[in-house]
């Protein structure tokens, strides 16, 4: 069998639900032919058997003990057929319904990466979870149902002309009977489709809102609001369990009729074939072998409508997996990619007038928080109307990813996450040990990790809630310097730590990043006072350049804002 998850995706067609579940069955188009070659088999061989006992039941009537002795072999044979079918059968569809589930995970987690700050604007948080859960499991039973489905077709097929050469009224009843089942049980189709695809909007959206909670729970409580969105939260999970039991309403339905109507046909087959029995139009070989394809038939006819659920569950996942895919991000590559400067060169942001000098350390102390947040949004082209340019090339001409190569903005919207320490700081890559431990120095970050358990071995909780803001924000600083990209934008840097630890900062700072392009956004005057160069910003554009002392003695206006940040 082969290894999971595939190392290449490939690139699923969005352009409907059903176009994306038709590219999930070519992509593993080898494995699910297997499965359905032997669900094939695996059904066929049962569906033989009653035949066979039939003429097993007619040779012992006469007497024939070769004939029972053959058709003894026969159903023997088939046993072993159907039970190694069965193995060979599942193995495919274990493999096939991982292999769904899996593939879905990676185009929707490499979206994801791709999309990065376009996504939460789009896309709830709950939405996307929901995929990695409910949605993969739903998609991976409708490819894996394939398999038993065709094989149900196929069983039907051969039950059907074994019938109608034994009896053709008898096998056109069976003819007639199994496509009437099957639109009877599609009636319910359409609504249980509609009412699962409410009930999978609703259960994102639930899942967002408790995510939003839990994550601002530290807030809620010092406001006070913790009651009023735990209310909101119970009236929405309310409304998501209404949606649930109306699902289960007509899912209730479906399952009956999945017992109902195969029994109701099995009593019909039985009490026409006795009939005919008794009236001598067949042997009682036959009669038997009616019988055991009665009860037969309701497995095959079963499993057709499970496959026609499963695949209507499929079908209301793969919604919103292309939902996800279809997003286009906010900042795209240009059609031509122009070719990335070759020396870092200067950063310059023509909207406020700021010049980030090559090898510089540059301080930005704006009036307005937002000005220095949408500057560095500028400076590291998040913003698709970004008009920066590096070393005279324009950053919108660039592909995004030499963009990041070259420019990295470390802002307090990073997050930490789960894993070993050591990995979150290297982002994965491999890292000198030295480089590792000179990062952790810059950022004063040392007395963190000694307090841990296992050092840089200690596994991360999700989002590092283990730690304090100040210390999420040095372990922040050390990945970003760890990082040592050409351009480092910070956006404040050590708005969360003490004074004492944010004057060491700042000197090493300087040091770390001592020939390098550095921006450091901030109105702490411990920052400002170690920058080679402040720019002052006001109402979105540079106003005043020069050192920390004179700006706070001749610009009134910057000194009030640092004093701000002083107090």
């Amino acid at each position: 069998m082969k290894a999971l998850p595939v190392s290449d995706p490939g690139t699923p067609d969005h352009r409907s639900a059903t176009r994306y579940l038709l590219w999930l069955a070519r992509t593993q188009a080898a494995t699910l032919a297997g499965g359905i070659a032997f669900g094939i088999i695996w059904m066929a061989a049962p569906a033989l058997a009653p035949a066979t006992i039939g003429r097993a039941v007619d040779a012992l009537a006469a007497h024939d003990r070769h004939g029972l002795a053959r058709w003894s072999v026969v159903l023997l044979g088939l046993g072993v057929v159907q039970t190694v079918a069965g193995m060979l059968r599942h193995r495919f569809a274990v493999t096939n319904w991982l292999s769904a589930a899996y593939r879905t995970v990676q185009v929707t987690t490499r979206q994801a990466t791709r999309l990065g700050a376009t996504l939460p604007k789009r896309v709830a948080a709950g939405e996307v979870v929901s995929i990695g859960t409910a949605d993969i499991s739903h998609l991976g039973h409708g490819l894996d149902v394939l398999a038993r489905g065709s094989g149900a077709v196929v069983a039907v097929v051969v039950v059907t002309v074994i019938l109608l050469s034994a009896s053709p009224r008898l096998g056109l009843v069976v003819l007639v009977g199994v496509p009437l089942l099957m639109a009877t049980v599609g009636l319910l189709l359409r609504p249980i489709h509609r009412r699962q695809h409410a009930y999978r909007e609703l259960t994102g959206a639930l899942t967002g809102r408790a995510a939003d909670i839990v994550a601002g729970l530290r807030v809620l409580r010092g406001v006070g609001g913790e009651a009023a969105f735990a209310a909101r939260y119970r009236a929405q999970s309310q409304e998501l369990r209404a949606a649930g039991v109306r699902v289960a309403r007509v899912e209730s339905f479906l399952e009956a009729a999945q017992v109902l109507l195969p029994g109701v046909f099995v009593a019909l087959v039985t009490w026409i074939g006795a009939r005919f029995a008794l009236a001598g139009e067949i042997t009682p070989g036959d009669l038997v072998t009616f019988y055991g394809y009665a009860v037969f038939l309701s497995f095959p006819i079963r499993t057709l409508v499970e496959a026609a659920q499963k695949l209507t569950r499929a079908h209301v996942a793969a919604r919103r997996v292309v939902r996800v895919l279809a997003l286009r991000p906010e900042v795209a590559d240009p059609p031509t990619p122009a070719t990335p400067p070759a020396a870092t060169g200067d950063l310059v942001e023509p909207v406020s007038g700021l010049v980030v000098r090559s090898g510089e350390f540059t301080a930005l102390a704006a009036a307005d928080p937002a000005d220095a947040l949408a500057i560095a949004d500028r400076l590291g082209r998040y913003d698709p109307a970004s008009a920066a340019r590096l070393d005279g090339v324009p950053l919108r001409d660039l592909a995004v990813a030499a963009v990041r190569e070259r420019i990295l903005v470390a802002d307090n919207d990073a997050r930490l996450f789960r894993g070993r320490l050591c990995d979150e700081l290297a982002t994965g890559a491999a890292v000198d040990p030295a480089d590792l431990e000179a990062a952790l120095h810059t950022a004063a970050a040392h007395d963190i990790v000694e307090a841990l358990p296992d050092g840089l071995d200690t596994e991360l909780t999700q989002g590092g809630r283990e730690f304090s803001g100040g210390q999420q924000q040095r372990l922040r600083l050390a990945r970003a310097l760890l990082a040592d990209p050409p351009v480092l934008v910070f956006v404040e840097p050590t708005s969360a730590v003490d004074a004492h630890t944010e004057a060491r900062i700042g000197d090493r700072l300087v040091t770390a990043r001592a020939g390098r392009t550095t921006l450091a956004c901030t109105t702490s005057p411990l920052l400002l006072d170690r920058a080679d160069r402040v720019v002052f910003v006001a109402d979105g554009r540079v106003v005043a350049e020069g050192t920390h002392a004179e700006l706070r003695r001749t610009q009134p206006r910057y000194a009030a804002t640092v004093t701000r940040g002083e107090s």
